[in-house]
């Protein structure tokens, strides 16, 4: 069997100032995977993509990517850490915190720059991405005068220049309207069918039911509670209503008895 992409073993993490947020938690991401990270608010999704990202360092346990394991003093290798990142895409919930130049296309060449590509190839690179998300409008635009929609597809822009391997999301849809939201999932996809590795944090189950084959279920008290295919959890009422990702109460029309669901969003 191929060697895990992302490797986590009994992995614990948690900030100095107070109690562990994870304790000893082990999974394994292959290649080319579409996976969903699935848990209601506060449940630890964000912290463990940001462990994904080598944004963050397990305290206790060990934690590997491409075959190596993945530290806090090897990252500090500025060398090891621009490959890191190049390879491995991250696009936060946030895409204000995302950018932070006056002007799109600047935004979107900064990453190239900042990997020392030769100003030719940071031009065609900025310039096929737009051509590809199809926002060529936006070009001159500030980022922080976009709409929100338009912000996400910039913040993406920005990534997806850097032709990574891998693409982490955290809540990828959270504040998007309909049309950006179905434009999103629709490019996730296809870039999973050219090989994309995606691993998505999410408390939509409707996301998660398009837009993956296998998800990890934690819950409120930080967890790893279920590891399997993506349909099967969405089915099971039990597991969902245990972590908080969705309720359910029944009432009575005329003589029958209704059962309303409800998705945590």
């Amino acid at each position: 069997m191929d060697t895990p992409l992302f490797s986590l073993d009994k992995v614990s993490f948690g900030y100095a100032s107070g109690e562990p947020i994870f304790r000893d938690i082990s999974l394994e991401i292959r290649a080319g995977e579409k996976v969903c990270l699935l848990g209601a608010n506060g449940s630890g999704k964000s912290t463990l993509l940001k462990i994904l990202c080598a944004l963050i360092f397990p305290v206790h346990g060990r934690f590997e990517a491409y075959k190596q394991e993945i530290t806090e003093n090897r990252m500090e290798d500025d060398h090891v850490a621009k490959e890191y990142h190049r390879r491995v895409g991250f696009i936060f919930q946030n895409s204000d915190v995302q950018l932070f130049t006056t002007r799109v296309w600047d935004e979107i060449a900064y990453g190239p720059l900042q990997m020392g590509l030769s100003p030719q190839e940071v031009h065609q690179r900025v310039e096929d991405v737009l051509d590809m998300l199809n926002i060529q409008n936006l070009r001159e635009r500030s980022p922080h005068r976009l709409s929100g929609g338009e912000k996400k597809k910039v913040a993406v822009a920005s990534v997806l220049v850097l032709n990574p391997e891998v693409l982490i999301l955290d809540e990828p849809t959270s504040g998007l309207d309909p049309k950006t939201e179905r434009w999103l999932t629709d490019l996730l996809l296809e870039l999973n069918r050219k090989g994309r590795t995606i691993i998505v944090s999410t408390h939509n189950l409707e996301l998660a039911h398009v837009i993956s084959t296998r998800s990890l279920v934690l819950s409120e008290s930080h967890e790893l509670v279920c590891d399997g295919c993506t349909r099967d959890i969405l089915e099971n009422r039990e597991l969902l209503m245990a972590v908080n990702l969705i309720d359910e109460y029944c009432h009575v029309h005329g003589e029958s008895e209704h059962t309303h669901r409800y998705t945590h969003g």
